[in-house]
């Protein structure tokens, strides 16, 4: 009898296993879907072919966000059409996320494994922000951090794969982080030991005040719109194009400015609708 695989290779592309991917889609999507009640919108965006998701990120290691756009792609395309993802190196080895995700297609950051990939004509979700971006501050929460991480810019412009950002508004309200903590971290050297440049101090259900990455929690409540934006194409006009800084920044700049502004239009979309809402009970009652 065969058994189950403990732990995977994270630079390995044959760790995906697709019944694993549905059996999760499965369970996930019914308690996902009435609690968080996503809107999605611009799936008719993606191109045929290899594509890089870039994504903003939230909810800290719990990753809502995450789970949202991968069911929504699943659903939208199949297996085939599910993104790889490049995960943080520390995240992708911790044991309550190796295993699961390994076989859902994660694979450790590194810019061999994009590559690989997209020379395999598969797609990749990448959140450059990374730790940055989904433990920012609460009051951050309508801000994109994408942080200094350009590899997603030289990786499209290598392989000429075109970037589909992808935001997400309402995931970071599915926990209250008081203060990212990036002086700490740096203070406790972080950053080269665990390669995190946060160390936040949340509260989450039912641990309440945790200083440090929230464990596992009940998220709370909140509604999440999902916007994939229209594809952003960089070229290069030399070969050395993808190493040269100016030409990277100008071309991170046009998907953070995208993306920001996406996210700020999308808040105000829903504050008004939470206007609306309180308006209507208070005309009802």
């Amino acid at each position: 009898m065969a058994t189950r695989k403990t732990t995977y290779d994270v630079d390995s592309l044959e760790n995906r296993d697709p019944a694993f991917v549905r059996k999760i889609v499965q369970r996930l999507r019914p308690v996902f879907w009435p609690y968080f009640r996503p809107d999605i919108e611009g799936l008719e965006h993606i191109p045929k072919g290899p594509v890089i998701f870039v994504g903003n990120h939230n909810g800290a290691m719990l990753m809502p966000d995450l789970i949202v756009v991968g069911i929504a792609l699943y659903e939208h395309r199949g297996i085939e059409g599910l993104p790889y993802g490049l995960a943080h190196r520390l995240g992708i080895r911790l044991p309550l996320l190796h295993s699961t995700l390994s076989r859902l297609g994660g694979v450790r950051g590194t810019r061999e494994n994009g590559l690989r990939l997209l020379a395999a004509q598969k797609s990749l979700l990448i959140y450059p922000g990374g730790e940055l971006d989904s433990m920012r501050a609460f009051r951050d929460r309508h801000r994109v951090m994408l942080g200094h991480r350009r590899g997603y810019v030289r990786l499209a412009m290598q392989t000429g794969a075109p970037i589909v950002p992808v935001v997400v508004d309402g995931a970071h309200e599915t926990l209250i982080i008081l203060r990212s903590g990036r002086r700490l971290a740096k203070k406790l050297r972080l950053d080269e030991l665990l390669e995190l440049k946060v160390w936040p101090v949340s509260l989450s259900f039912p641990w309440g005040l945790w200083v440090g990455v929230p464990p596992p929690h009940l998220p709370l409540p909140t509604k999440m719109h999902v916007r994939f934006l229209e594809p952003i194409r960089v070229t290069q006009s030399g070969p050395d194009d993808a190493d040269q800084e100016v030409t990277v920044e100008q071309a991170h700049a046009r998907v953070h400015l995208a993306m920001e502004s996406a996210l700020e239009e999308m808040s105000r979309q829903r504050r008004r609708a939470r206007r609306l809402r309180r308006t209507k009970k208070r005309n009802v009652s």
